[in-house]
């Protein structure tokens, strides 16, 4: 495994950095997040246009970029960094790769050159909350999350040609601004029962979306009722849904992993400035002893968390299946960031004028989206094996 970055990718990081740094301070943050799609809606246009971001790790021949998750990773590092509330997740870390790998030529033609180019956003929505599950980051995601023959979630049922949808989403990532969603349904009944995706148009009819109050307002959310609205099978009725959900559960996780590392090292960067400049008893905090190893401890922390996060991201390409373990280890990592970081700010680290509070809980809001960290760890392990019993040999 080579650690070092290519050209290629230096110039990604370096390049959006300086974008996100002019147009995603912390006033222009809050003035995105108190906006009725809680966007700035010239930022993902000014993203998709000068860097193509949107089509970085979609195939050259749908319009993208060819890049691999690795550089769709480190994007998100430098998102992550600055809590910029962009359709990035939901539209290239979970919509775009279902489209690819369970859409059928036609639908890849029609949608993923649109992806690519940012003229349309997509949002995933399975039922309740149950992202962590469907994605089989927390468990196996074989079993009832999308309604399992029995009342709730959503449900799909044929009319002659045309497939309806009936039903309620709860906490979809950028539901109530995306052109189109991936909506994961049940059909089949108790005898063939099955859950499998379908494409609904954002301005279908009977479908009402409202965007939700959320923990985290850096990743907006929204609640779906569909009311026989009409969708688009995605694929063919007899594919590997749920094998596809997981594979790209395991590299939305590394993509997540990378973006809250650089959501933690940002929290502990502004911390270290801070200790630097208040004083106490005539010398900066930041030269006391105690506050030196608690910093310590979280620099290690995010950077463990970091070089766990970097092969996950690479790790995706050999189908190695670790991201939700370096996604447990990064959310970790921000949390005690975000934490310290407000603790040491003192007085002004609750706030709701500082900005420590958004990192928090942008820690807090993923652990309830993607995790807890210790469902994350602990499907890890079972995944592994680890706590099985063995015969040993004598």
């Amino acid at each position: 495994m080579d650690a070092s970055f290519t050209a290629e990718q230096d110039e990604i990081r370096r390049t959006l950095r300086e974008l996100l740094r002019k147009r995603c301070g912390p006033e222009a943050l809050r003035a995105a997040l108190d906006t009725p799609d809680g966007q700035d809606p010239a930022l993902w246009p000014l993203l998709a246009g000068r860097l193509g971001l949107p089509g970085l790790a979609l195939p050259e021949a749908y319009d993208g970029v060819g890049c691999s998750t690795a550089e769709l990773a480190l994007a998100a590092e430098e998102t992550g960094r600055v809590l910029a509330p962009t359709p990035l997740l939901a539209t290239c870390a979970l919509a775009a790769p279902l489209v690819l790998a369970l859409g059928s030529e036609a639908q890849r033609a029609a949608l993923l050159p649109r992806l690519a180019s940012g003229a349309l956003t997509a949002a995933l929505a399975v039922p309740g909350a149950a992202l962590a599950t469907a994605l089989a980051l927390t468990g196996d995601n074989g079993g009832e999350w999308a309604g399992g023959g029995r009342a709730g979630g959503v449900q799909a049922r044929r009319a002659g040609e045309r497939w309806l949808l009936y039903g309620q989403v709860e906490q979809v990532l950028d539901g109530h601004s995306a052109g189109l969603l991936l909506v994961a349904a049940h059909t089949g009944g108790f005898a063939r029962s099955r859950t499998l995706l379908f494409l609904v148009r954002g301005n279908a009819d009977g479908l009402v979306r409202v965007r939700r109050t959320a923990l985290d307002a850096t990743r907006p959310q929204a609640r779906l009722q569909l009311r026989d609205v009409e969708g688009e099978l995605l694929g063919e009725d007899g594919a590997d849904v749920l094998g596809a959900l997981a594979t790209v559960g395991d590299a939305a996780a590394a993509v997540l992993a990378c973006e809250a590392v650089g959501a933690a090292d940002r929290a502990l960067e502004r911390t270290v400035e801070y200790v630097g400049q208040r004083e106490q008893f005539g010398r900066a905090i930041g030269s006391f002893q105690a506050v030196k190893h608690r910093l310590a401890d979280v620099y290690v922390g995010v950077q463990a968390a970091r070089s766990a996060a970097y092969y996950a991201a690479w790790a995706t390409a050999g189908r190695e299946p670790v991201g939700g373990l370096a996604l447990a280890q990064a959310l970790e990592a921000l949390r005690r960031a975000a934490a310290e970081g407000i603790q040491l700010h003192g007085g002004i680290g609750f706030t709701w004028e500082h900005e420590a509070h958004l990192y928090f809980k942008r820690a807090a809001g993923d652990e309830l989206l993607f995790g807890p960290v210790h469902r994350l760890r602990a499907h890890a392990a079972d995944a592994a094996r680890l706590f099985e019993d063995r015969e040993v040999a004598v």
